[in-house]
């Protein structure tokens, strides 16, 4: 049997694609095919982001005791952080410990994208602590928060051309910048991400989006670093409460 590269990435993006049209025409039930696409972007990081990271969809919590909305797809930390609630499936996890945060649809469109910039806020404007770290010849200043990535995932575009005015229009918008999405894809069509140099969005169509979406996430992942130490302390004062 002889192995090809560019067969195995074109055949990764395939089944994702496939599986979202596959949701798209064969599930009536508008809250069923959320879940169905949800499951879809889950299943894809869960199989091939580095361990260190796990994909969910969960509410975020602070030390102050507030939740985010619930988010579709949470990246999050379980290597370094502890403090992952599960009950009757539903998961909480603490906002030292997240990574990345996206919305799931079906289209993307200017409501969708409000959409996202809102969910995406509720978690970057959470309260994140961050300790000290101790070695043995003396303690680690506490490292700076690193910036939470935020983004919509889609199978479609209601805009044709998928990466015209409108969509770039839509990405602008938003209250300031804790509803920015830095990353996007839009299976059929392509990907976004925002490139912070030029303080502007970069558009890739290409056949590949799912597959292409997936290597610019990891690399995003890669530079962020490590999470911060998360004041463990700071959650227990709600013990005593």
């Amino acid at each position: 049997m002889t192995w090809s590269l560019p067969e195995l990435l074109a055949g990764l993006h395939e089944d994702i694609q496939h599986r979202l049209q596959t949701v798209r025409k064969t599930i009536q039930h508008p809250g069923t095919k959320g879940d169905a696409s949800e499951n879809v972007w889950l299943k894809l990081l869960q199989n091939y982001l580095p361990q260190r990271y796990q994909a969910a969809t969960a509410h975020v919590v602070d030390s102050n005791g507030v939740f985010s909305e619930q988010i579709d797809v949470v990246v999050f930390d379980r290597q370094y952080s502890p403090f992952i609630f599960l009950y009757e499936g539903q998961t909480i996890v603490p906002a030292e410990s997240v990574y990345a945060v996206f919305e799931a649809k079906q289209v993307v469109n200017a409501n969708h994208i409000t959409y996202a910039q809102n969910k995406v806020a509720s978690v970057r404007r959470l309260h994140r602590t961050s300790l000290p770290i101790p070695y043995a010849e003396g303690t680690y200043p506490a490292k700076p928060l690193i910036p939470i990535l935020g983004g919509l995932l889609t199978f479609e575009s209601e805009w044709k051309p998928c990466f015209g005015e409108p969509l770039k229009k839509a990405l602008a918008g938003g209250n300031d910048a804790s509803g920015r999405l830095d990353l996007g894809c839009v299976a059929a069509h392509g990907h976004f991400v925002f490139e912070p140099t030029k303080g502007d969005y970069d558009f890739t169509a290409e056949g590949k989006p799912a597959t292409a979406f997936l290597f610019k996430l990891i690399s995003l992942l890669q530079f962020s670093g490590t999470v911060p130490m998360i004041d463990i302390q700071a959650y227990g004062q709600w013990l005593t409460k």
